[in-house]
Formats: C-alpha cells, structure tokens, sequence
C-alpha cells in the first residue's frame, strides 16, 4: 500500500478547521432547518463546516471524490473517495448538547484506508490507518477484554423511522432492555463506535445508517481489535443498513441472538 502520510496530514487539518468552526458557534445562535424527515436538522455549522473540509481536501487534491453528507462532491473519476460527516450528532450540537464529533474517511478503490473522528468538547481525536492500529489522540486505543453480554454496557440510537419501527428497531431495543442490560443511547453513532473501539463500550447495533455515519469509525474498531457484522454475523460494508459492533468476543454471538428474537 502506498505511503498514507499526506492524506493522514490532510484528514487532520480538516477534521481540526471544522471542530474550530464548531466550537465558535457552539450554544449560540444559528440558522436551524429541517430535512425530509421532520426530526432530521442540518444547520448552517454543518454547511460551514463540510464546506471547509471540501475546501482543504481539494487544495490538497483536486481531482479526489467527496461524499458529504450535506452534499458533497462527486463529480470526478477517482480511485479515492472521502466520506465526510461534518457534524455527526446534528440534533445534540442544535440542542447544546456536547455530544457531537466530525468524522471524516478515505477510501481507495472501495476499501476503507484511513478514519479520523473528532470530538471537539473533549478534545479527543480518534483516528486509524489500515493495518497500523487505532489511537486516541497520540495513544494506541483497543477494545475491552469484558467477554460475556450480561456484563456489557451496550450503546445504540434510533433512525428517524423510529416510529414506524422501522427494521424492528424498538422491537430490539425493548429485547436488550428486558435482559437487565444497560444501554446507552448517546446521539452519535460515530462517537458511540469509537468509544467501543477504546474500551468504554462493550456492543453497539442499529439500522438505517449512512456510510458518513459509520465509514471513520469502522475502521477505528476493526484496528482496535473490535468486529462489525450485520445483525446475522454475515460480512458487513459500510453501506449496509444495519451494523452490529462489538469487542469482538463471546459479545458478539450473544447480541445476534438478541438481534434474532424481533424476525422470529
């Protein structure tokens, strides 16, 4: 593989030039507006924020692909592709919730290669290469070494199709809740997969995603030592619609089993 310096260097700056912009506008007053479902907010942090990761990936690289969630930019034939989720967490960030992160992936002819999720309130940056670990900040990151489901803390969150419990996803959680288990439900599946992959998670499931959800955080997990599947244990892309993360331990086979009650 070739040598992935500049475009970790580049992944930095943006993810830092948009978590600066976040911060500036954090708990003021800002242009909220609503997507095609009534819940789905986007704001004018987002557009600022994704404008400026674009702008830097093509100082650097003009001819590369974007794929944004505000829109991005798609119209040029490259092997290289960047999933950009400017603000991972949008209702929290409208809200003043500090629980967001901006996550930002490059893919190279399909394949996952590099990941970097910024969390600006905590300062922490997650970030991975393939094959050469995940970090937090400057330290090496793995997941726990917890093995069984009932000593788990299991995190996951809803789609806007919640209310027509869509691919069973209330019925999922009212299983995972009957079990005496606590879960967690933090707004940001970014963040939530990353604080899986540095141990403070032991599972994490839920449908409906989009790769700019998932793509950096991916990574990151698989580079801790975590695993990702769909709710089968069947081989899992990062445009897949439903996702189930783990240590990687007897965890995982457990929660498909949870997973399998709402088809049954």
């Amino acid at each position: 593989m070739e040598d992935l310096s500049k475009y970790i260097e580049v992944m930095f700056e943006a993810a830092e030039e948009a978590a600066k912009i976040q911060m500036q506008y954090f708990n003021t007053d800002f242009e909220i507006g609503r997507k095609k479902n009534y819940s789905d907010l986007v704001t004018e942090v987002d557009k600022h924020s994704e404008a400026k990761i674009i702008e830097i990936i093509h100082r650097h690289f003009p001819l590369h692909n974007v794929l944004g969630e505000e829109g991005g930019d798609l119209q040029k034939n490259s092997d290289y592709l960047w999933i950009v989720d400017p603000i991972d967490g949008t209702v929290n960030y409208a809200h003043s919730v500090p629980i967001f992160c901006v996550s930002i992936a490059m893919e190279v002819k399909g394949e996952v290669v590099l990941g970097a999720v910024q969390s600006p309130m905590t300062r922490e940056k997650f970030w991975a290469e393939k094959g050469n670990g995940a970090y937090l900040n400057d330290k090496r990151i793995s997941v726990s070494d917890v093995d069984s489901l009932r000593d788990s803390l299991l995190v996951t969150g809803f789609p806007y199709g919640a209310k027509e419990n869509s691919d069973h996803c209330i019925d999922h959680f009212v299983n995972f809740i009957k079990l005496g288990l606590p879960v967690r439900r933090l707004g940001s599946a970014a963040l939530d997969i990353c604080y899986l992959a540095c141990g403070r998670f032991e599972g994490f499931w839920e449908v409906d995603l989009n790769a700019w959800d998932v793509a950096a955080a991916y990574l990151i997990l698989l580079e801790a030592g975590g695993k990702v599947t769909n709710f089968k244990g069947e081989p899992y892309s990062i445009y897949n619609k439903q996702i189930l993360a783990s240590n990687g331990r007897k965890v995982h086979e457990e929660m498909i089993k949870v997973l399998e009650k709402a088809y049954k």
